[in-house]
């Protein structure tokens, strides 16, 4: 385990339009990661239109909220470090400690530690967010990228593509107890609401695995056909679970599909056409709605999840990658309270 780190800072609030608009009083907002222009959409998800884009660090990936949804944290790959960005301002107030190349992240229950992948060091960084120190760095595989920590904020695991394992971490101790593998190149874990079980998707091997975390065992391997698509295009990476435990999503990249999964008998019941190479996915506040992030095509869809089906596609910045949903209500700025 290493505990050293060189904090790199870098800020970048520019806000392009001429509104602020950061977050409403009246609809839940998407904010959207545009890999290769370095910024971020903001989407109205009762109007679905693309109401602001705010410019962000370099190469922006992993996007999440803190608990309170007051911040915004965003992996500026390209400047080795995560921003903290000010939900009510829009604005770039700090930055954090990261180590290279941070990617995907995922924030403990406790709303204070964040853990890192950081896909060129084969580490995985924890901070402190109140603080911005470094609590550790714990040596993984080859070019680490899913990361999740479970419901208890007891256990976090990662994926690390190259090695082909997710890596069992015990959040007290940051100690590495245990690895799964799984099949070639496991881009993302999801854990299930109670976090009784674990989903983990394979790019590369093309299967998604279920796994139970009381003792770290292998459930149930998916495997997804698409008529008309060769088997290599089919590629899972982003998974998303509902919260009533019915239905499992699945983005499979270049197939240009979501395949819908029933979460009780792991059976594919549907595939959804979404845009070219779909990555990851987020639920609106009530579930009623999946958007997933589109990269080639530079969109995102909007899946209606009653109507299991696409009712709109959004334009937004080159190279979507990460999704992170503002509830209703939530970070409102002062003038938009009165």
């Amino acid at each position: 385990m290493k505990t050293s780190f060189q904090l790199k800072k870098t800020f970048r609030p520019l806000l392009l339009g001429t509104a602020l608009l950061s977050a409403s009083a009246f609809a839940d907002v998407a904010y959207i990661s545009n890999e290769k222009d370095n910024s971020l959409s903001l989407i109205d998800l009762k109007t679905l239109e693309v109401r602001q884009t705010i410019e962000v660090g370099q190469r922006p990936r992993g996007i999440i909220f803190s608990k309170d949804y007051t911040k915004l944290y965003i992996c500026a790959s390209d400047d080795d470090t995560v921003q903290i960005m000010d939900v009510a301002t829009g604005t770039i107030i700090d930055t954090l400690p990261s180590g290279e190349d941070p990617e995907q992240f995922s924030l403990a229950p406790n709303d204070r530690h964040l853990y890192i992948a950081n896909e060129d060091d084969a580490l995985v960084t924890v901070v402190d967010t109140k603080d911005s120190t470094v609590l550790a760095q714990i040596d993984v595989g080859v070019e680490p990228e899913g990361m999740a920590v479970s419901p208890t904020g007891k256990i976090a695991v990662n994926t690390s593509e190259t090695t082909s394992m997710l890596h069992w971490i015990d959040t007290e101790t940051y100690e590495l107890y245990d690895n799964t593998q799984v099949d070639q190149r496991p881009r993302h874990v999801e854990f299930n609401k109670d976090g009784s079980l674990l989903w983990a998707s394979s790019e590369i091997g093309g299967t998604v695995v279920v796994i139970d975390t009381s003792n770290r065992e292998i459930l149930k391997k998916l495997n997804f056909e698409i008529k008309g698509i060769h088997p290599d295009r089919i590629q899972p990476v982003g998974v998303k679970l509902t919260d009533d435990g019915k239905y499992a999503f699945v983005a499979l990249g270049p197939a240009n599909h979501v395949a819908v999964v029933d979460a009780k008998t792991y059976e594919v019941v549907d595939y959804l056409l979404v845009g070219r190479r779909v990555w990851h996915m987020e639920f609106n506040s009530d579930q009623t709605i999946l958007l997933s992030t589109n990269g080639i095509s530079g969109d995102v869809s909007v899946i209606d999840v009653d109507k299991m089906k696409v009712i709109k596609s959004i334009k937004v910045g080159r190279y979507p990658w990460g999704v992170a949903v503002l509830p209703e209500g939530k970070g409102i700025p002062a003038q938009a309270e009165r």
